[in-house]
């Protein structure tokens, strides 16, 4: 085993094989640290709302606000390590995130914790595409599918694992604590990443895209301001056709400038590829329902059914055990049925287990719920891991790279939009499904009913015996918004079905001979 870290200009890495398990196990720390923070804090939504008195959409952005950095500085941050190396901005990232999340632990205002998010974003930005180029420059090709299903497991363990160690901090700690757990993380990490991670880089890289960097970090930021604040202030009002207007525009000028860019920080002409583009849809979807599901479905149990923040967590453990095996086992799947086969099949059942679950009603308990929660967990499975062996199976050794920051763009775009949609679909619906006459409530307590359903159970139970209808009719509304909110990315997916399949009846073209695929496209 190496015990320094190996440099390389190349586009792959030569080590033995515990040198590259220990490598995996690195990246998938990394990873995990990453994507446990994008669903750790969704437990904490109800202590954060009544600490700092936050509103409904302010626990939006206060989720929302890491996942949109890094959806947007994704792309930008992974073609920096491209150039200067992976390692070292790997490294870099752990630090930019730990000294975050050090600092949001101390916060006194929703302003000042927003803030604080966006930058372990950035941090978090710096992390993750490291995480796979790394995996894919140390494992030989023969090899390479069965690590990234091993990296695609972890992100969605990771998501659990922070669920869990949230909820157990939350029994005995305040929501401060998830940050201090969070920045110790980082510093193992960054420990972890000096010893252990070679350093690999492109060898021959071209200019950087600076308006590439710029169109792809304003268009889903501005796509998810609007939806969060098109609910909260009106879809028609000027800061909101402004900000969709910046969104399509910088979309299309994404598009415009890469196909005249010598070296477009993500060459739109990739989407071609069958099995990139598909890869993408898929991987983005299932990231729309996770995150947006973690956002509103942890409410549920905490609000709804009561659970503490510890029982909640493991109320979803089910789903990771379903989850991690399903992942493992799609490279058998996709032998049989084909990769588009597998992702059209994970899409449906994540459709179905979302249009299950808006079915529910404030008294239905937790098996309908969990019984919807497997659905949808078979087909995260199947999608998470064959969706990334798609985007990284059909770009050639010297572009994943391109590749692994492709395929983060992806789940994190996927993520912010699903939770401000979510968000927003649920915020709405909710405000609009309270049937109370909050008019004999005082100016504050009404607001704070209007504002989120924290703060309308809140004022119930100050009530005392008054506030037992004034609760119920909060549970209501949050099932209400609940069901708008899932039913409202079940369209989304049973769309992205529709292309897939659309897809698979059109692109498919007739080949003599093995070879005459179009340049790194997978063969089906």
């Amino acid at each position: 085993m190496t015990s320094a870290p190996t440099r390389t200009t190349g586009a792959t890495v030569a080590l033995d094989p515990a040198a590259r398990r220990a490598v995996l196990a690195v990246m998938c720390l990394a990873l995990m640290l990453v994507t446990a923070s994008m669903s750790a804090l969704n437990l904490a939504l109800p202590d954060i709302g009544l600490d700092l008195s936050a509103s409904f959409t302010s626990l939006t952005w206060i989720v929302d606000a890491y996942t949109v950095a890094l959806a947007g500085l994704v792309l930008p941050l992974g073609a920096l390590g491209d150039r200067v190396g992976r390692r070292s901005v790997l490294l870099a990232g752990s630090v930019v995130f730990g000294g975050a999340a050090f600092t949001a632990s101390a916060v006194s205002t929703t302003t000042a914790l927003i803030l604080c998010r966006v930058v372990m974003g950035l941090g978090a930005a710096m992390i993750m595409p490291g995480t796979l180029s790394t995996v894919t420059a140390v494992f030989p090709a023969e090899q390479r599918a069965k690590a990234v299903a091993v990296w695609s497991s972890c992100a969605a363990a990771g998501s659990i694992l922070g669920m869990l160690v949230s909820g157990a901090l939350l029994e005995w700690f305040s929501w401060r604590s998830i940050f201090v757990t969070g920045g110790l993380v980082a510093s193992v990490t960054a420990l972890a990443v000096a010893l252990r991670a070679p350093e690999s880089k492109d060898t021959s890289p071209g200019r950087f895209d600076t308006a590439g960097a710029v169109c792809t970090a304003l268009a889903p930021g501005a796509l998810v301001y609007a939806l969060i604040a098109g609910s909260d202030q009106g879809w028609r009002t000027p800061q909101v056709v402004a900000a969709l207007a910046v969104a399509v525009a910088a979309g299309g000028a994404y598009v415009v400038i890469g196909l005249r860019t010598e070296n477009p920080l993500l060459d739109p002409r990739l989407f071609r590829l069958r099995e990139f583009s598909a890869g993408s849809v898929a991987l983005t979807v299932q990231f729309m329902v996770l995150f947006g599901f973690y956002f509103v479905g942890l409410q549920y149990l905490r609000l709804v059914l009561g659970y503490g923040p510890l029982l909640s967590a493991v109320a979803l453990v089910p789903v990771a055990l379903v989850v991690v095996p399903t992942s493992q086992a799609t490279p058998l799947f996709v032998r049989r049925v084909g990769m588009r086969g597998v992702m059209i099949s994970g899409l449906a059942l994540l459709a179905s287990g979302l249009l299950a679950m808006s079915l529910l009603t404030a008294a239905s308990g937790y098996l309908p719920f969990l019984g919807s929660l497997l659905l949808a967990g078979l087909g995260l499975g199947l999608t998470g891991a064959v969706g990334t062996s798609a985007i990284t199976g059909s770009l050639p050794a010297e572009q994943q790279g391109v590749a692994s920051a492709a395929n983060d763009a992806t789940r994190e775009v996927g993520a912010s939009i699903g939770i401000a949609l979510m968000g927003s679909v649920f915020g709405s619906r909710y405000r609009s499904s309270l049937t109370t006459d909050l008019d004999g409530l005082p100016g504050q307590a009404a607001d704070a009913v209007r504002r989120s359903p924290v703060g309308g159970l809140y004022v119930a139970d100050l009530l005392g015996p008054r506030g037992t209808a004034l609760a119920q009719d909060v549970r209501d509304a949050f099932m209400s918004g609940m069901s708008g909110a899932v039913i409202a990315v079940a369209v989304v997916t049973a769309a992205a079905i529709c292309f897939l399949g659309l897809g698979a009846r059109t692109s498919r073209k007739p080949t003599s001979h093995r070879g005459s695929e179009q340049p790194g496209e997978v063969p089906q």
